[in-house]
């Protein structure tokens, strides 16, 4: 069944409501680093990756791998709404008793592939699968959704060289591109440009997209490998806590959980959006 571009909106602005009720319940972190990512998790699972919630260990699902771990209530949200459980369950984020940890766990939650948080290795891991992917004749793709700040770190540029050399095009990265890392901007912290230009030295094509636009993001998922015998990499252009205006471009809402007062106004903003 296609789905349009106006439900894949409204599938993201569910996807950042359940973020911010989650967080704010929970008083954890990282709803800046969910609300940049709703798009990218809308077009991925509603229109762009092969699975079945029915059975997700499908032998010929795709693969995803959140590497961006800190932007656990998000990717949870994502795959209850795609059907992998109910979603009462994402009542249990970062409670005791709960399955559904701070940082994305697969222990026990259908859907999810990986258990990651620790920055830098969900991209080694999904190289592993691809070049399984590959010597094994499956059809299957991997993608691996990351956050600008793990560029920073040494294992992924390794995993980058490794998918080169072995013409990995049946894996994807989407890098979630908002500037911000942490404690400040990332081009602060340690730049990153021209990253497009590197990735290509590496053997990759890559494209640059808004990501926020669905039709972007569509457009440039749906297309890979964008060349073959070469690994794809989605640069998404994003804006750290996208749909609450006074969260956006702010480096205080990757750690600060909004306050039950300032929930309600979120989520006025999101869903009016």
């Amino acid at each position: 069944m296609s789905v349009s571009n106006q439900e894949l909106n409204e599938l993201a602005k569910r996807l950042r409501s359940h973020s911010l009720r989650m967080i704010s319940k929970a008083k954890t972190s990282h709803i800046g680093s969910c609300l940049s990512a709703a798009d990218i998790l809308a077009v991925l699972y509603g229109r762009v990756m092969h699975v079945d919630p029915q059975r997700p260990d499908w032998p010929d699902r795709d693969r995803l791998i959140m590497s961006k771990g800190h932007a656990a209530a998000v990717t949870y949200a994502a795959v209850a709404e795609a059907g992998f459980m109910p979603k009462e369950r994402l009542d249990e984020y970062a409670r005791n008793g709960g399955q559904l940890y701070g940082h994305v766990t697969h222990a026990g939650v259908p859907g999810i592939e990986f258990s990651s948080g620790s920055l830098g290795h969900g991209l080694p891991v999904g190289a592993g699968m691809a070049l399984a992917a590959k010597r094994s004749g499956a059809a299957w793709r991997v993608f691996v959704v990351m956050s600008d700040g793990e560029c920073d770190e040494g294992s992924n540029w390794e995993a980058i060289l490794f998918s080169g050399h072995h013409q990995l095009d049946n894996l994807t990265i989407v890098i979630d591109y908002n500037k911000i890392q942490s404690l400040d901007w990332v081009d602060k912290t340690l730049r990153l440009e021209p990253l497009a230009e590197k990735l290509r030295a590496f053997g990759w094509s890559a494209r640059e997209v808004d990501g926020h636009s669905v039709e972007e993001l569509s457009a440039a998922l749906s297309s890979v490998p964008l060349e073959k015998g070469k690994p794809n990499a989605i640069i998404a252009h994003t804006v750290k806590g996208k749909g609450v205006s006074w969260m956006e471009g702010k480096v205080l809402w990757h750690y600060r959980p909004p306050t039950p007062e300032e929930l309600v106004t979120a989520l006025a903003e999101v869903e009016a959006s």
